[in-house]
């Protein structure tokens, strides 16, 4: 099966997984996705993620992370920057999102960084989904 976005296929299975109440959820793997997933871990919206064989490829195994009233973590997740519609932004225009409160995730000529870190190192590039 041939995807035309990937990464939106991505973020769209880690929000229905939550919404769903599971625990993890698998997805095929790509360098780009082992980026995202990092950033999702160190800005603490998953609990963490597991690289899981599939033959010759390699999926990761997301555990999705719930707070107390065992809601999701994840309350908003938004794919931007699509096949058909890319959108950049200067580092100038990166602004905080939902007062600080979300994060912007970029891809960047100095790799993927939430925008708060590309602000700080003055590049700018692909905004790839903004999430709270």
């Amino acid at each position: 099966m041939s995807l035309s976005d990937p990464i939106g296929d991505m973020l769209t299975r880690i929000r229905n997984a939550g919404r769903a109440k599971h625990e993890s959820c698998v997805i095929p793997g790509s360098k780009i996705k082992r980026s995202i997933l990092e950033l999702l871990k160190e800005e603490g919206f998953i609990n963490g993620y597991e690289p899981v064989t599939n033959g010759s490829f390699e999926d990761f195994k997301v555990a999705l992370k719930y707070d107390v009233t065992k809601k999701p973590v994840i309350r908003e997740l938004v794919r931007v920057s699509k096949p058909g519609r890319r959108v950049y932004m200067k580092s100038e225009e990166i602004r905080p999102y939902k007062n600080n409160m979300g994060t912007m995730i970029l891809s960047t000529s100095k790799g993927v960084m939430t925008g708060k870190k590309a602000r700080k190192l003055r590049v700018g590039g692909e905004v790839i989904c903004k999430l709270s």
